[in-house]
């Protein structure tokens, strides 16, 4: 995003909106989006720190095996793009930072941060090639993953996804998840790790709600 954007998004807004959106075009020239020429900066969800010892020894593991399908979304999310969004400006616009980009797309790297925190727990996490008769299916769509600007200067990492557990040909249980965290900086350094700590506090959900589904634990 540059001053040209800027200016082009400020014509199509009303003039008492003008002076927030300046301001906002201005933090995100210095903060938000990197100017041309730049290096790109790339970003993941960090180490998944295992749970600690007594915490993971007090609870029993959600399920014995579980398979974990590829987790689905839009098409935006299968790509290494970062997006932000000014809710507070145009809600229905998505914009993508400049030069910051994900390591892997979104989708794939939170099919891996949750296949972990499952195993963590103590399951058995399988691929869908692994799968054999009776073994719960756990599938999840996801609907929501951007770093989120409530105001020019205060930001969220909003996640939010529907799970779904089958065994065999019925469904189990279906639930929706969300999560949104406060970015610590207006820039996408700060986006990715409200992200990275959204996506983890809903795989914890996740697991905890696994645990209380009547599936089988073999």
């Amino acid at each position: 995003m540059n001053e040209e954007t800027v200016t082009l998004l400020s014509a199509n807004l009303p003039r008492h909106r003008l002076i927030a959106v300046l301001a906002a075009g201005a933090l995100l020239l210095t903060g938000c989006a990197s100017q041309k020429g730049e290096p790109t900066t790339q970003f993941d969800f960090g180490p998944a720190m295992p749970v600690q010892a007594a915490v993971q020894s007090a609870q029993a593991a959600p399920v014995g095996a579980i398979v974990v399908t590829d987790l689905t979304g839009s098409s935006a999310l299968d790509s290494e793009r970062m997006f932000y969004r000014l809710s507070y400006a145009d809600a229905l616009q998505a914009r993508t930072y400049a030069n910051s980009r994900w390591t892997a797309n979104p989708l794939q790297m939170m099919t891996q941060r949750l296949k972990t925190r499952i195993s963590q727990s103590g399951a058995k996490v399988l691929s869908e090639t692994d799968a054999s008769n009776g073994i719960p299916i756990l599938r999840v769509d996801v609907d929501e993953f951007v770093h989120n600007f409530t105001g020019v200067a205060q930001s969220e990492g909003q996640v939010a996804l529907r799970a779904s557990v089958f065994q065999g040909h019925t469904l189990v249980d279906q639930r929706s998840f969300a999560r949104t965290t406060a970015a610590g900086s207006a820039d996408a350094a700060g986006g990715a790790r409200a992200l990275a700590a959204s996506t983890d506090a809903i795989a914890a959900d996740i697991v905890a709600w696994l645990g209380t589904l009547n599936i089988s634990r073999r």
